[in-house]
C-alpha cells in the first residue's frame, strides 16, 4: 500500500516537472501546466492524508517524489535537507567539523585509510590500517563508513572517544580520547618546484582554493631555478566559478574575460574577468587534463587554451559546462540548480551531454563529434566545442593490469604498507624512497597464493576454445596436442606475473608506503617520477614544440 503511495506521489510530481521542462509553448501555457499540475498533486495528497486507509509517512513518500522531479533534469541540481547542509558547505569551503581521517570500507567493516596531515586524529595517533571498534558508546565494529562518518563528524570543540584494533602491534585493542576540529581540508595538496618546473596539484575549487595557488606561486618567486609552470587538474571536479577566475589573474592581463555565463532570461547574461595584476603572465606554462577535468577545472583549462596562454596535456576532459547556485528553501533546506552555460573566451560551451532532449526511454546521449562546431583561439588555432576539451598534446595513460587491480581492489598493498610502517620508523624522502629488491620479495611472500583472486583470462580463454572445437568436431588428436602445448605456455604462474608487472606494481605499492609517512603530497611527489603526462608537459615546455602549438601560423 505504502508502495503505491509513493508512486502516486512521484507520478504527480513528475508530471509537474514535464511541464516545467522548456518547450516550444509560451511562457503562459507552460505557467498554467504547472499550476495544473500542481493543484492535481495537491489534491492527491490531501485525498491521501484524509482518506487512505493506513496512516502515510510523509517525509519518505516526499523525498522520493522530489528525487523523481529532480531526476528529469541534469545530475548537478539537487535538494539538500537541513540534515544535508553540511555535506554542501564542504563542497564549496572544504571545511566541516570531524577527526580528520579516510575511511575504508574492507570485509563488512570500517578501517582509517589515511589520517589527514596534521588533523586530531593524526596528533591522537590514528593510524593507517586500524579498524574502527567504537565511537563513543556505539559498537561500529560491523558499520560501514557511511555510517561511521555521521558518528566522527560533529562540532569542533567537542570530544570523541575511538577505540581500534591495530594490526601488528602486540597491545592491538588501542582507544583515543580527543577533540573534534574545524577541518580546512586543502585544495592544493601539494606545490614544489621540481627540476626547474613549478608543480600545482589542485584537487577543488573553492573558497580558499585561489589563496592556496597565490601562496604557491609566491614561493615559486623565490625559487631562482624555476622555467615553467604546470597545473595539474587530472580528477579534479570544479566548484567555484569565482576560483577559477581568481587563479586565472594570476597568468592573464587584467580585464581578460575569461568566461561567460547565460541563463533562460534575455538580461542573465554574465561576464567574467580577472581582477588583479598577474603574478606570472608570460612565464610557459602547461595544464594537465584528463576525463575526471570538469566544470570549473575546464573553465580554467579552457580560458588558457583559447588564449593560447599555455598548453593542455593529457586525455579529453569531462565536459560539463554547466553552471549552479544554490536557493534556500522552506524549513531550511537548499536547493542547488543549474541557473546557466558557460562559455570560454572563445564562445564555444564544451557540454558534452544534452540533458534537455532525452532519448525515449529517458537515457542522455553524448555529442557527436560530428555535430560540433569550430571556434578559434587568440591566435588562430582550431577548437571545437561540445564533448569537453581536447588537448594540445595526447597523452595515453597506463591501463591498470588485472593482477595490479586486484592488488589494489583486495587491499594487498595497503596491508604491506601498514605492516612496513610498523617496522620501519624512517624512510628516505619521496625523491629518494625506492622500492628495492628486498622489499619487493617481501612484498611477494605476504601474498597467500591461496586467497589471491585475479582473473585468469589467458587460461579461461584457452579452455572456451578447446570447448567451441570439441562442439564443432575440430578436436582431432592433432588439434588436443596442440590445446596442451598452447596451455602449457598460456598457464598462469603468480610468481611469474608479480614479477612480469613489477614496474607497475612498484607505482601502487610505493606510493602507499609513501603516504604512510609523508601523507597525500608525498604520494604525488612519489608517483610523479614516473608520470606520463607530467613527463608530456615537460618534454613541451621545453622544447620549440612549445611555441609551435601556440602560435602555429609564425615560421
Amino acid at each position: 500500500m505504502r508502495k503505491k503511495l509513493v508512486v502516486s506521489l512521484v507520478s504527480a510530481l513528475a508530471l509537474a516537472s514535464v511541464a516545467a521542462t522548456p518547450s516550444h509553448k509560451s511562457s503562459g501555457s507552460t505557467d498554467a501546466a504547472i499550476g495544473r499540475n500542481l493543484t492535481t498533486f495537491n489534491s492527491i495528497v490531501k485525498e491521501l492524508q484524509n482518506n487512505y486507509v493506513d496512516s502515510i509517512a510523509p517525509d519518505r513518500a516526499f523525498k522520493s517524489a522530489i528525487e523523481a522531479l529532480l531526476a528529469t533534469v541534469d545530475p548537478y541540481t539537487e535538494y539538500y535537507p537541513v540534515e544535508a547542509r553540511e555535506d554542501l558547505q564542504k563542497l564549496t569551503t572544504g571545511s566541516y567539523g570531524g577527526i580528520g581521517a579516510y575511511l575504508l570500507d574492507r570485509d563488512s567493516a570500517t578501517y582509517i585509510s589515511a589520517p589527514m596531515q596534521g588533523s586530531p586524529a593524526w596528533r591522537a595517533g590514528l593510524r593507517a590500517g586500524d579498524h574502527l571498534l567504537r565511537v563513543d558508546s556505539t559498537d561500529v565494529s560491523s558499520l560501514p563508513s557511511a555510517k561511521v562518518t555521521g558518528l566522527l563528524r560533529g562540532k569542533p570543540g567537542t570530544p570523541v572517544t575511538v577505540t581500534v584494533n591495530r594490526p601488528y602491534t602486540t597491545d592491538s585493542i588501542l582507544t583515543f580520547t580527543f577533540d573534534r576540529e574545524l577541518l580546512k581540508q586543502p585544495s592544493v595538496p601539494l606545490a614544489k618546484v621540481i627540476d626547474g618546473t613549478g608543480y600545482i596539484q589542485l584537487t577543488q575549487f573553492i573558497d580558499k582554493s585561489p589563496a592556496e595557488v597565490h601562496a604557491a606561486l609566491e614561493s615559486f618567486k623565490q625559487d631562482p631555478t624555476l622555467r615553467d609552470i604546470v597545473i595539474d587538474l587530472r580528477g579534479n571536479g570544479g566548484g567555484l566559478v569565482e576560483s577559477a577566475v581568481e587563479i586565472l589573474s594570476e597568468f592573464l592581463p587584467k580585464g581578460t574575460e575569461v568566461v561567460r555565463t547565460r541563463g533562460r532570461g534575455a538580461n542573465s547574461e554574465r561576464i567574467y574577468k580577472t581582477t588583479h595584476k598577474p603574478m606570472f603572465p608570460d612565464i610557459p606554462m602547461a595544464v594537465l587534463i584528463d576525463g575526471g577535468t570538469a566544470s570549473a577545472s575546464e573553465i580554467l583549462a579552457g580560458a588558457i587554451q583559447d588564449l593560447d596562454r599555455g598548453v593542455l596535456v593529457g586525455s579529453r576532459s569531462f565536459g560539463k559546462g554547466l553552471v549552479q547556485s544554490t536557493r534556500p528553501l522552506p524549513f531550511s533546506g537548499l536547493l542547488k540548480v543549474t541557473v546557466a552555460k558557460y562559455y570560454t573566451p572563445s564562445g564555444r560551451l564544451i557540454q558534452a551531454l544534452d540533458y534537455a532532449h532525452r532519448n525515449e526511454d529517458g537515457s542522455v546521449s553524448r555529442i557527436p563529434d560530428s555535430l560540433t562546431h569550430a571556434y578559434k583561439t587568440l591566435h588562430g588555432r582550431t577548437i571545437r566545442d561540445g564533448g569537453g576539451l581536447q588537448p594540445d598534446s595526447i597523452v595515453e595513460w597506463n591501463k591498470v593490469n588485472r593482477l595490479v587491480y586486484n592488488i589494489v581492489r583486495d587491499n594487498w598493498s595497503f596491508d604491506y604498507a601498514t605492516r612496513f610502517a610498523s617496522k620501519n620508523p624512517t624512510i628516505p624522502s619521496p625523491e629518494e624512497f625506492a622500492i628495492t629488491d628486498t622489499i619487493y620479495s617481501d612484498f611477494k611472500a605476504s601474498i597467500d597464493p591461496d586467497r589471491f583472486k585475479y582473473d585468469r583470462v589467458m587460461e579461461d580463454a584457452v579452455k572456451q576454445l578447446r570447448e567451441i572445437a570439441d562442439d564443432e568436431g575440430y578436436m582431432t588428436s592433432e588439434a588436443s596436442e596442440a590445446f596442451d602445448a598452447l596451455q602449457k605456455h598460456l598457464t598462469h604462474d603468480l610468481n611469474r606475473d608479480l614479477d612480469t608487472h613489477r614496474a607497475e606494481i612498484e607505482d601502487y605499492l610505493g606510493s602507499e608506503i609513501i603516504g604512510r609517512y609523508y601523507f597525500d603530497a608525498g604520494k604525488t611527489e612519489y608517483l610523479l617520477r614516473t608520470d606520463r603526462g607530467f613527463k608530456a608537459a615537460r618534454d613541451i615546455l621545453r622544447s620549440p614544440r612549445y611555441q609551435s602549438i601556440l602560435k602555429p601560423h609564425e615560421k
